[in-house]
């Protein structure tokens, strides 16, 4: 039987953790063990947490102070602490609600990998209010996940996110202190430029909630959107390149023959003049999920956004 090491993230979340704390409770998959990391919470979380370790015990339930710095970093503590052991690792945030079965179903197609290969399973979300109640669908994509889609897109929310140790491993590689705008990001990125195998799954498994103090919103809507075209002409996505670049390059050697080549036109096509840097994007294959998102990618490409 494979075990879980599940990787909660905490600040602040009083309201809404007791609810994702009694999902894992009743997951049809028990084999997991919870690593909880509070970032310096000033409510009652960490009495929460304590509560639901001495209910669980603590073989099952383990609480740490985080690094203090952002959520990014407080996941990468945990996901590159050679300390937590398992055979696969679910990131978790703490005001969701996980669906019984959903780690059950990652486990089951992660089962079908070859070990050695990194493996991702993440997902489309159901969305929730702040009481619970359904409230719509995340989008839904449905092209091939990539290391040419992970080049210039995130395509699921750390909160699916499912992944075996040799996935893991290339986190170690990248290192806790890795300079990168979002963990789930990065995963995607790392697990793809290795040629491992992602899984979509377009059947979501967690409920997401939708409150004033995500950080990370759902993505949807027109104005969704404009704020985004918005960032991107303020210079976010060729900041948050830049980032990826620096963070890929020591792992360059891990990456397939095909991904090293395409790495190599997308890293030099950026400092190019306006038509040299597109006929180079054109040669690596980048790709996003919508042609909304497409159509954006095509701007930040001709306005040297990227």
């Amino acid at each position: 039987m494979p075990s879980v090491a599940i990787l909660l993230c905490t600040f602040n979340g009083t309201r809404f953790l007791a609810a994702q704390l009694a999902s894992y409770t009743h997951q049809s998959f028990k084999d997991w063990r919870l690593f909880a990391s509070d970032d310096g919470s000033t409510d009652d979380t960490l009495t929460i947490l304590s509560r639901y370790r001495d209910g669980s015990g603590p073989a099952q339930v383990a609480i740490r102070e985080g690094p203090r710095q952002g959520f990014v970093r407080n996941f990468l503590a945990l996901a590159c602490d050679r300390a937590i052991t398992g055979d696969y690792y679910a990131y978790s945030d703490q005001d969701d609600i996980w669906e019984p079965d959903k780690l059950s179903r990652a486990i089951a197609w992660l089962e079908t990998c070859p070990p050695e290969r990194p493996a991702l399973y993440c997902g489309r979300t159901g969305l929730v209010d702040e009481d619970g109640h359904a409230c719509g669908l995340s989008p839904l994509f449905q092209r091939k996940p990539s290391f040419r889609n992970a080049l210039v897109q995130s395509i699921a929310g750390g909160n699916t996110m499912v992944f075996n140790d040799a996935a893991r491993q290339l986190l170690l590689a990248g290192g806790g202190m890795v300079q990168v705008p979002l963990h789930d990001w990065w995963t995607y990125l790392v697990t793809t430029a290795a040629g491992g195998e992602v899984r979509y799954d377009p059947t979501p498994s967690i409920r997401y909630r939708i409150h004033p103090r995500n950080l990370i919103g759902a993505n949807e809507g027109w104005r969704e959107r404009a704020r985004r075209l918005r960032l991107m002409a303020h210079g976010r996505f060729e900041t948050w390149t830049n980032l990826h670049i620096a963070a890929l390059e020591p792992l360059r050697p891990r990456m397939t023959a095909e991904n090293r080549a395409v790495f190599d036109l997308f890293r030099g096509a950026r400092r190019r003049g306006v038509l040299a840097r597109a006929a180079g994007f054109r040669k690596t294959g980048v790709y996003r999920q919508t042609g909304f998102g497409n159509l954006g990618l095509i701007l930040a490409i001709l306005a040297g956004k990227i």
